[in-house]
């Protein structure tokens, strides 16, 4: 019995897919649905355009929309990203809430008088 070839476009196809969700709320990026394979959870993450002077945050990938349904797309990563266990995650600060602005300065330094000179040597 002779074996039937796959077709080009199922060897194409990689496990590697995302289903473009919908346009983020400043219309510069989408949010999209991603497995990166086949055994892998279903992430949501946000694709934005790459802009020069400002930061890669996460993996640098280009999409190939998929013929017959052109929302969902195979992914190439292009850019691996730096921090692959951080890769999508936000940095929370660290340390507690920065709350001297310099309104707050300027009032210590009414209350409290401006320092001048150098600070003298405890010890």
């Amino acid at each position: 019995m002779a074996r039937r070839p796959q077709s080009s476009k199922r060897l194409r196809q990689s496990d590697d897919v995302a289903v473009i969700c919908g346009r983020t709320d400043d219309q510069e990026g989408f949010q999209i649905l991603r497995r990166r394979a086949k055994d892998q959870p279903v992430e949501m993450g946000t694709l934005r355009p790459l802009r020069e002077g400002k930061n890669i945050d996460g993996e640098v990938i280009s999409l190939k929309p998929r013929a017959d349904y052109p929302f969902v797309c195979d992914v190439k990563v292009e850019l691996a990203s730096p921090n692959p266990e951080r890769a999508g995650v936000e940095d929370a600060p660290s340390g507690p809430a920065q709350v001297a602005s310099e309104d707050y300065r300027r009032g210590w330094d009414a209350v409290w008088g401006h320092r001048t000179g150098r600070a003298e040597k405890v010890n």
